[in-house]
């Protein structure tokens, strides 16, 4: 297969990019309980937004499915890492299924969050996306005293019942640079707005978006793997671009246009919180790999997070010498 570009001679790669500790979780939970339980296993929705880890698993027997009245009565079904609303959780147990929760453990701190609020009686404004699963999730925690606000002129014209008893918290995978001016038009409005001590948007999140601004400095072009749906890395092209490059989703390598690395000498390639690494170095070998090319890792940060696994499969282990088939 011949090389993307013969121009290109260096290629920034981001550190921090690709899995996040939320999204190995939940990977490795549904590859433990397809050890653990006979019979199909079932994930409500795509365990994380990657169009290769879903048809990975796929492939091994797993049943991905959109709601849980899909799911027959009794058997194992995993809640995906965006989490769910109480009432899927009412239906889960009433269907008697087997439950293995992949909820990240930051999604789930922001669903506490809003039940502590709703709970002292406040008006709750989640900053997030319509329509994206976690924001489906966590707006079933408080439905009738939470508001989603996704723009800034949502945020000039939201109304609350009591300007001194108001919460704020966010969708985790959101901009940092999208969601300042939001927040900063809801502390205007409604100055004894209470806000978490923690920033919500997740420490991946931000670490990936520091990185890519990074690259966007010194290379105009970027490269971020990841699939559409996947918030996170459609954060990652929209904070490149506000950086200065010129920046591009892509699921893997075959989606990458020829046409725009021409010219160009250095790039950047970054990958979302749920992208696979293979697809990265499968990127790196078309462009021709370290022998014709200069490749740095530009560090903005180190990870070292890592998440318990539930109990249902914690104490499962796979095979001597296996690996998840997404981390090729």
């Amino acid at each position: 297969m011949p090389a993307l570009s013969g121009t290109v001679r260096k290629v920034l790669l981001a550190s921090p990019r690709g899995f996040c500790a939320g999204v190995v979780r939940a990977i490795e939970i549904v590859d433990l309980a397809l050890d653990a339980f006979d019979g199909p296993i079932y994930v409500r929705r795509e365990i994380v937004h990657n169009s290769h880890v879903v048809r990975d698993f796929e492939a091994r027997g797993v049943r991905f499915v959109q709601e849980l009245d899909e799911v027959p009565d009794g058997a194992t079904a995993v809640f995906s890492a965006h989490g769910v609303s109480p009432a899927v959780r009412a239906s889960a147990v009433a269907r008697k299924l087997k439950i293995i929760d992949a909820t990240c453990p930051l999604v789930t701190k922001v669903h506490l969050e809003a039940v502590r609020f709703a709970k002292l009686g406040y008006d709750i404004l989640l900053v997030g996306h319509a329509g994206h699963e976690e924001v489906e999730g966590t707006m079933g925690e408080a439905a009738s005293r939470m508001q989603l606000v996704s723009t800034v002129a949502d945020a000039e014209s939201v109304e609350v019942s009591d300007p001194q008893r108001v919460a704020l918290i966010t969708q985790t995978t959101l901009s940092m640079e999208d969601t300042r001016p939001i927040v900063e038009a809801l502390k205007r409005r409604f100055p004894a707005i209470h806000v978490p001590p923690k920033d919500d948007i997740c420490y991946a999140t931000q670490n990936r978006q520091v990185a890519v601004r990074a690259l966007a400095r010194r290379a105009p072009v970027i490269l971020v793997v990841g699939s559409r749906n996947s918030s996170n890395s459609n954060r990652l092209v929209e904070e490149a671009t506000l950086a200065g490059a010129r920046a591009y989703l892509v699921d893997d390598v075959s989606e990458i246009e020829p046409a725009w690395l021409a010219g160009i000498e250095t790039i950047g390639i970054t990958s979302g919180a749920s992208a696979p690494e293979f697809l990265v170095q499968e990127i790196l070998r078309r462009l021709g790999g370290p022998a014709a090319l200069e490749i740095e890792e530009v560090v903005t940060v180190a990870e070292d997070v890592h998440f318990p696994l539930p109990p249902e499969v914690s104490s499962v282990r796979p095979a001597e010498g296996a690996a998840l088939p997404v981390r090729r």
